[in-house]
């Protein structure tokens, strides 16, 4: 419909030519013309594991994701700007929040001592590059400022009915529209003084009433858009598109040419700042790569969680983590004709496994027939004297939480298991046994570890996890209490 690249982020328009994506993308918003901005980090919010003071308080791990997110689209979107673009904010609802810091207080010892996380305010409006200071306030009446209103003037008059207030902006900012009452600014904008792009904040929308979508008296189509969510994306765009061709032609700036950058021209505070920002590029690229190796460190560990959900080669990497971390040496075979997920073996044994996950079925026999060749194919190779123990490792019913799960093998499995003396391996029993060792290592819990998979027939039962000496969990508090 429009010649300008259009990208809408966390939320969507009825049109096919907008493109639109998630909060937790790390896109680049350079391809894009024009961004439409909605600051929405529910699915956070769901995921919260306590609350401290009244707002949800996210783990160490979702903490860490909410931040580099956050940072992400505030580099991304001043960039926008420096770069020309146009940046529409709507001003969505304010969903304050604590975050893990990385830091904790201990006190006391032994058996008496106790962990504090420390935790900080956070939320939502963090990944917008300006001190907005939003304040929650819910209204509809809203009046144009005296100043800034005009290049709105058009898409105003057209969405006016449908717009409304969340927050209130105490920051130092243009408006472009007040509260009808007490000039309260619930809109701004802001130019770029080196460049065509604006960021501009604008009331909240609902982009998604039921009329904008077919209904379930019409099964085949549930769920599309309809033609009035058709009619209002292409009146959107057709508003948007005004505002940047008025904002682009108040402030168009005049790109400098080659000659004007010759060094002769340049002012000795600009050659300071320029060799200042050279240093301060280094030290973000070392930084950079240093956050970038923790990243690869915090999924490579956090891949033995993969024992618990995942099927397919991501679970048998992570049977294959498990067995290391519980001392077995481990290996994939390979040869063309012969294929093994995992062979391992210690001084207790060697061992041939096959790997299952289910969706929503139980573990049934169809892999140990398969298993059961493999093992008859590894006794024909010239340096294998003796069969290897058959281990089944099975994740069934692996969408679900794991203390909701039927029973994991099939009646048939166990039988057939028996009958060829093969061990089943529930995987989130290897998980839970691997956490333990991979926190605490414990040669003695290992080797009995080993021992039950080596010595089991049908299900194998770990042994129990050694008792802890149980650490009382503090309550979160802030980093000025």
């Amino acid at each position: 419909m429009a010649n300008k690249k259009i990208l809408t982020i966390g939320f969507s328009l009825a049109d096919d030519q907008i493109e639109s994506c998630d909060f937790d993308s790390d896109i680049s918003l350079l391809d894009w013309d024009i961004i439409l901005f909605k600051p929405e980090i529910h699915d956070y919010l769901i995921r919260h594991e306590s609350t401290f003071e009244g707002r949800p308080c996210l783990s160490d791990d979702q903490s860490f994701k909410l931040k580099a997110q956050s940072e992400h689209w505030r580099r991304e979107i001043k960039a926008a700007i420096e770069h020309g673009k146009l940046v529409l904010v709507f001003l969505t609802e304010l969903t304050p929040l604590s975050i893990a810091t990385g830091k904790r207080e201990y006190s006391g010892t032994g058996k008496n001592q106790k962990v504090t996380r420390i935790v900080t305010g956070y939320d939502n409006y963090q990944s917008i590059p300006l001190g907005l200071k939003p304040i929650t306030s819910k209204g509809k009446e809203i009046k144009a400022s005296e100043k800034n209103f005009e290049c709105i003037s058009s898409y105003w008059h057209e969405f006016s009915s449908l717009s409304s207030y969340k927050v209130i902006i105490e920051g130092e900012q243009a408006p472009c529209l007040l509260t009808k009452h007490g000039d309260k600014t619930v809109g701004t904008i802001y130019r770029s003084k080196n460049s065509n792009g604006a960021l501009l904040c604008l009331p909240d929308i609902d982009f998604y009433p039921e009329s904008f979508f077919v209904g379930e008296e019409d099964e085949a189509n549930e769920g599309d858009w309809t033609i009035e969510a058709i009619q209002f994306s292409s009146r959107m765009i057709k508003s948007i598109i005004s505002i940047e061709k008025s904002l682009r032609s108040a402030a168009e700036l005049t790109p400098e040419p080659d000659w004007a950058r010759d060094i002769k021209y340049k002012l000795d505070q600009e050659q300071i700042a320029s060799q200042k920002l050279l240093k301060i590029e280094r030290n973000l690229e070392l930084i950079q790569a240093e956050k970038e190796a923790v990243i690869d460190e915090v999924k490579d560990l956090g891949r033995l969680r993969n024992l618990l959900y995942e099927k397919g080669k991501p679970l048998e990497f992570a049977i294959l983590d498990a067995l290391k971390i519980i001392g077995f040496e481990v290996s994939q075979f390979d040869n063309g004709e012969s294929e093994f997920d995992a062979v391992f073996e210690s001084k207790e044994g060697r061992l041939i496994g096959e790997a299952e996950g289910k969706d929503n079925k139980a573990i049934n026999i169809e892999k140990l027939r398969q298993l059961a060749m493999n093992i008859h194919e590894d006794l024909e190779r010239e340096e294998v004297s003796k069969p290897a123990k058959p281990v089944l490792f099975g994740n069934p019913y692996r969408l679900q939480p794991v203390n909701e799960r039927p029973e994991p093998f099939t009646t048939k499995c166990i039988s057939a298991a028996t009958t060829s003396s093969t061990a089943l391996v529930f995987t989130p029993d290897l998980f839970l046994i691997a956490k333990h060792l991979k926190d605490k290592r414990d040669a003695r819990f290992a080797a009995n570890c080993r021992k039950a998979i080596l010595t089991s027939v049908g299900k194998v039962n770990f042994p129990a996890l050694p008792k802890e000496i149980p650490l009382e969990t503090g309550q979160p508090k802030s980093d000025n209490t």
